[in-house]
């Protein structure tokens, strides 16, 4: 393998690396997000846009 093809192979290793740890970042953070909107709508809180759709 040359050592121009070992630094593309390289490169898209990476690229997929960094891609996948940010997919799971971002799915992490949203769980996180989402129990904390649950908790908050059990404490009674409510979203303003909840005002709009009832009359």
């Amino acid at each position: 393998m040359s050592a121009h093809a070992l630094f593309v192979t390289a490169a898209y290793a990476i690229t997929a690396v960094v891609l996948a740890g940010l997919i799971g970042w971002i799915l992490l953070d949203q769980r996180a997000r989402k129990r904390e909107l649950a908790a908050l709508e059990a404490a009674g809180v409510r979203r303003r846009s909840d005002k709009a759709v009832k009359p």
